[in-house]
């Protein structure tokens, strides 16, 4: 007998080499709030074996209000990604998808693998999923974001049977000013927020603009906690609807498992 995991795996290695020829990698597509370029994340963890391809719904502002307004062009994207040949898609940007809580999130997830027709995963569900692959139920949380977000992660988290012992955030409103954020202060923060969450048993770091990739490694050893970060772990989630491992050797505890 064979895995549903492995069936779905040989189902899209066959509608790949249909599409695109024998020697084609899988492609998966990102939309992405912001930026229509591949995060050079995603080459860096899956250099061979797998494309990515990414169109942005043009979010300004981290805010309910800034969520509300490009809502309604996620489910075109995804259909038109669908038309150019991907075979899965990932919705790359957290408080987009949990911003209305955790049923809402599902409701988001359904939509986009209703309008394109493939396996689809939103950052916030990998990051839920990842939390609990790490074993993670009393949670130090990092964000980008501003109270009123931070709160609305704080209420997604809990529905998903999560305990949020600290939460803390940036202050992020306008995207353009993720760019500010240097790897080194964000660093500095992150760890900060573990020392200041007696008990927690895991990390999050919540933005998929957040550059993390290299932190995960360092976070782990300074706090002495598994981290499990929006961009990384969702690129992850995203690999792993088309079948393949999603694993990454040297990047923290999730990836490398």
């Amino acid at each position: 007998m064979i895995t549903r995991r492995e069936l779905l795996a040989a189902s899209l290695a066959g509608a790949a080499v249909t599409a695109h020829g024998a020697d084609a990698a899988p492609l998966l597509g990102l939309i992405s709030p912001v930026d229509a370029t591949v995060p050079p994340e995603a080459a860096a963890m899956y250099p061979t074996g797998i494309r990515f391809e990414t169109a942005s719904v043009g979010l300004k502002t981290m805010t309910p209000e800034g969520y509300d307004a490009v809502l309604d062009r996620i489910a075109p994207v995804a259909r038109d990604m669908a038309g150019r040949g991907a075979l899965g898609i990932a919705l790359m940007g957290t408080s987009l998808s949990f911003y209305k809580g955790a049923a809402f999130n599902r409701e988001l997830t359904r939509r986009i693998a209703t309008a394109s027709g493939l396996p689809a995963v939103t950052m916030s569900t990998a990051v839920v999923e990842g939390l609990r692959n790490v074993g993670g139920r009393r949670l130090a949380v990092a964000t980008a974001y501003a109270d009123e977000v931070n709160q609305r992660l704080q209420v997604f988290l809990h529905e998903e049977g999560f305990e949020v012992r600290v939460i803390r955030g940036l202050g992020i409103e306008k995207v353009e000013d993720i760019r500010n954020v240097t790897p080194d202060g964000l660093l500095r923060f992150c760890a900060d927020v573990a020392a200041a969450t007696p008990g927690a048993d895991a990390l999050l770091v919540s933005c998929g603009g957040l550059r993390t990739l290299e932190l995960l490694a360092p976070l782990e050893k300074q706090c002495g906690l598994p981290v499990v970060s929006s961009l990384p772990h969702a690129l992850r989630a995203g690999v792993r609807l088309l079948g393949l491992p999603g694993r990454v050797p040297g990047h923290g505890r999730l990836l490398s498992t």
